[in-house]
């Protein structure tokens, strides 16, 4: 098991990121209302809060996902901490900021590919091509994803002949590649069973150590267990943030306590 550190209260929190007053519009239909939120920096932030509030939609917000879809429109600002601009502003390059903020859906995507080339991918796109560097960062990201032990022999067979669990943690792996400052997580464990969710929480609770990480995530139970600070979303809204351990025993809002004690959600 993972030594669990103390998180600080949010007071004294250092941000790797920063949501301010950010609406989000598909077509004319408005999904998030002024959200702001703060992800802390190399700890574990889960989103809540029942089915269509619009925890997944702030989740893509931060790699500029909805930019790959017409009609979708961003009002507010995320700032990163090494970023000069707002990220969301036509001066970043959000095929650059995907490279620095990964995403892990939820369900396990390799691409069509080898083991290695899926891991390899991100690298070649950010133009590293010499084979010894390229090994090199293969074999830290798979060590770091908990796979290279299973999977250094064939690294050259398909990536579908993976159990769901290793390729969840393949994905993971091609995620770390690129060296990230953020990763974000999808309800990464939905499609899999008891042992490898186990496998991947374990995982996720490494991680942090190196990374920033924003897990989207339906299981009260699950968020309790990895998450160092929740935010519960309801309709679009920030309702409450918080250590997790307070928005689970002693929430400052009533509606986050009818929601994490199952009265509606």
């Amino acid at each position: 098991m993972v030594e669990q550190k103390t998180p600080p209260s949010p007071l004294a929190l250092t941000f790797k990121a920063e949501v301010k007053n950010l609406s989000f519009y598909y077509g004319s239909n408005q999904i998030l209302k002024s959200v702001s939120l703060g992800v802390a920096k190399k700890w574990v932030t889960a989103l809540i809060g029942p089915s269509g509030c619009g925890k997944t939609t702030l989740l893509r917000c931060f790699n500029r996902l909805h930019d790959l879809y017409p009609d979708n429109r961003y009002e507010g600002e995320i700032w990163l901490d090494s970023e000069k601009h707002n990220i969301l502003s036509r001066r970043v390059d959000p095929i650059e900021l995907r490279m620095r903020i990964g995403m892990v859906f939820q369900r396990p995507n390799p691409f069509p590919k080898s083991i290695y080339e899926n891991v390899a991918y991100g690298l070649r796109v950010r133009g590293i091509s010499r084979r010894n560097d390229v090994d090199d960062k293969v074999e830290f990201a798979l060590r770091n994803a908990a796979l290279w032990d299973e999977v250094k022999d064939r690294l050259n067979q398909p990536a579908y002949a993976l159990s769901g669990g290793q390729q969840q943690r393949l994905c993971i792996a091609r995620a770390l590649a690129t060296d990230p400052e953020m990763i974000l997580f999808d309800e990464p464990t939905s499609a899999l069973d008891p042992i490898a969710t186990a496998s991947i929480e374990e995982l996720i609770s490494q991680l942090k150590d190196q990374v920033t990480i924003l897990i989207v995530t339906h299981s009260m139970q699950q968020a309790a267990r990895i998450s160092d600070y929740t935010a519960f979303m309801y309709l679009g809204e920030m309702v409450e943030f918080d250590e997790t351990k307070k928005i689970f025993t002693n929430p400052a809002q009533q509606q986050t306590a009818d929601y994490v004690n199952g009265r509606f959600g």
